[in-house]
């Protein structure tokens, strides 16, 4: 029904094949009635016009506009719309992430996209913040410092 309508009292007419709603006695909307695969869809019309823009992306198109940038990227990307239950909702983090990025050289976004994926930050305020707080570049020199070998260092068998 029309965005317009949220809240508003309506009546519903449902038949065996149609789904009619009305306001104020007058029809503003009448749908074929689904049975199985998809239950729902939504009538680009009854859209408010900032939703609208939305509708023509897809999981796709991040993917590509990843890609682009490397396959730390794309694989952040992924992540993100994998861990919602419809990837329409990861579509504005992914929007995010990708303008974050827009600014830097691919290595660093890579280095970015790396650890988010790595310790599970698929947020937008996640990667913001290790972005921010150069927590890659942290991720890069804990790789490249050398275990400590001493005798007075407990190993975790001291604790079992």
């Amino acid at each position: 029904m029309p965005h317009a309508l949220i809240r508003a009292q309506v009546e519903v007419r449902i038949t065996t094949r149609t789904i009619e709603v009305f306001h104020r006695a007058k029809r503003v909307a009448a749908h074929q009635r689904r049975y199985g695969g998809r239950l729902h869809g939504t009538d680009p019309d009854h859209m408010p016009s900032s939703h609208r823009r939305y509708a023509e992306w897809t999981p796709a198109r991040f993917q590509r506009w990843a890609r682009s940038i490397g396959p730390n990227t794309e694989g952040l990307v992924i992540a993100v719309l994998a861990n919602r239950p419809h990837p329409e909702q990861g579509f504005r983090t992914c929007l995010g992430v990708l303008r974050l990025f827009r600014g830097l050289a691919p290595a660093r976004a890579e280095a970015v996209a790396a650890r988010a994926v790595a310790i599970g930050a698929l947020t937008y305020k996640s990667v913001a913040s290790i972005l921010e707080n150069n927590l890659d570049r942290a991720s890069q020199a804990a790789d490249n410092a050398t275990v400590i070998e001493h005798p007075n260092v407990r190993g975790p068998g001291y604790f079992h």
